[in-house]
């Protein structure tokens, strides 16, 4: 019964704060999402909502927000294929977009931590309370909200919270409980008919007695995030079991298909994720009948944060994405899970960098052919000869500091290699701005190809001056 109360909500996370999906492009995949077997997005706009009046400025400034109509039309379309819309704000850490604004910059916690916001007098509260207004007004028909609240970093260490904890018997602990408390309260007070969920790492030391002290029984239901595909079975039971013990049953987990391998990942593996899924699985098989799983949320992450470089793109993801939730509904990944995978992506392979195309009569999914372009050119810009390119053994063969010293060089093998790159991009940057911002295309190029460019092109320029200085000689 516990396997499938993790199957019986799959909700899916949309990342919003890095390469945010054109719209026409998001409308596809939100009908991909549904034929896969998901009940419902977790969606974290960051600077992608409209907000307005004086949080306007919170948009984004790379690309144009999503407009009311769109942020509507996600809904729409969500509701259409039976999918639940469940909204993730930040309302204590990871609140990089609101709190490197200037004129805010006076309610962080730190001022070299752009994250965390302060939990000291009113003013904190009303901001994350007037972001919340604005996101639920646009949300009329939701049941559940998400608040955020991990990855707290530093807090305890601003002035204000050095002298609140002077007081004897307060904690760092008290610190975080008041201000979610105080959040959640709020939340349940103007929107009594929400669901409130909040992630769980800032309470995982907590004892149970100060959770079941701490007033937010009753107020929120914690979703526990691990994304190690060898997540630890006996430590993620126990630690349900607490929450369940403080009075707080109803829990989520969470795992990821993307986003949680390493900051810069560009390709993701699916059995990786597959394999987390599955210790997941073997959680929710050993949990007591006192702990009620309500769901899972698949992350798929797209910065670690809003400061961080871009992780792997949603089209590369889809197998991965695909496998975890075939996994989920099936209980397990055997042959027949993957074959199901496979038919419904028309994919020979579970893994984007093996898939092939069965036949060409096959529905591609939508963004395949950016996938491809993605694993081709990653793949490329890998290699030994394009990576470690001073040690091709044509620059040492015919481009030794002797031979440039000697002017005798042959800049063939630099320009092909370069030609190739070039027409590798064209190809990408054509496919990619199909389906995201212009922004998102060159910042993609910039983190992912320009280190490797810049050492090839080095080469072409120096081989290019020696060639210059050739060309007399040999012309006479």
């Amino acid at each position: 019964a516990q396997v499938s109360a993790l199957a019986r909500k799959k909700l899916v996370h949309l990342d919003l704060k890095g390469a945010p999906p054109r719209i026409n492009y998001l409308l596809k995949l939100i009908d991909l999402f549904a034929e896969l077997g998901a009940d419902g997005l977790l969606v974290e706009y960051e600077d992608m909502f409209p907000y307005e009046g004086e949080l306007k400025m919170l948009q984004a400034s790379t690309q144009p927000a999503y407009s009311k109509e769109e942020v509507m039309s996600i809904q729409e379309a969500a509701k259409a294929k039976g999918l639940e819309v469940v909204p993730l704000i930040q309302t204590f850490g990871h609140m990089e977009f609101v709190l490197k604004q200037d004129c805010l910059r006076d309610l962080r916690e730190v001022d070299h931590c752009l994250g965390t916001l302060s939990p000291h007098r009113d003013r904190p509260l009303q901001l994350v309370l007037h972001m919340l207004r604005q996101v639920i007004d646009l949300h009329p028909g939701i049941t559940t909200l998400h608040i955020g609240a991990d990855e707290v970093y530093l807090l305890g260490e601003g002035e204000e919270s050095r002298r609140w904890l002077r007081t004897s018997g307060r904690s760092v602990e008290q610190l975080f409980l008041s201000h979610v408390t105080a959040v959640a309260r709020a939340v349940k007070t103007a929107w009594p008919h929400l669901t409130v969920l909040m992630w769980d790492d800032m309470m995982r030391d907590m004892s149970q007695d100060t959770l079941r002290d701490s007033g937010l029984v009753g107020l929120v239901q914690p979703m526990l995030w691990d994304y190690n595909p060898d997540l630890d079975v006996d430590k993620t039971v126990s630690l349900l079991e607490k929450y369940s013990g403080a009075g707080m049953a109803d829990v989520w987990a969470a795992s990821s298909f993307k986003g949680s391998t390493s900051v810069h990942c560009c390709v993701p593996s699916s059995q990786r994720h597959v394999d987390n899924t599955l210790q997941w699985l073997r959680v929710a098989e050993s949990v007591s009948v006192a702990v009620h799983l309500r769901g899972i949320a698949l992350t798929g992450w797209q910065r670690y944060d809003h400061l961080s470089v871009l992780c792997e793109l949603l089209p590369v993801a889809l197998p991965s994405l695909a496998a975890c939730l075939q996994t989920l509904i099936d209980g397990l990944f055997d042959v027949k899970t993957q074959d199901k995978i496979t038919s419904k992506l028309g994919i020979s392979s579970v893994e984007v960098e093996a898939m092939e195309r069965i036949s060409q009569n096959t529905t591609m999914f939508p963004g395949r052919f950016l996938a491809e372009i993605i694993v081709d050119l990653n793949s490329f810009l890998n290699s030994e000869d394009v990576r470690y390119f001073e040690h091709n053994m044509f620059v040492r063969g015919w481009f030794s500091p002797h031979q440039r010293q000697k002017k005798m060089v042959n800049p063939l093998i630099v320009m092909q290699i370069q030609s190739q790159a070039a027409e590798k991009l064209d190809v990408l940057r054509g496919e990619m701005s199909a389906l995201y911002p212009d922004s998102t295309v060159q910042e993609w190029e910039e983190e992912h190809v320009w280190p490797v460019q810049a050492s090839l092109q080095k080469v072409l320029e120096d081989t290019t001056a020696c060639l210059r200085d050739m060309l007399p000689g040999q012309s006479g």
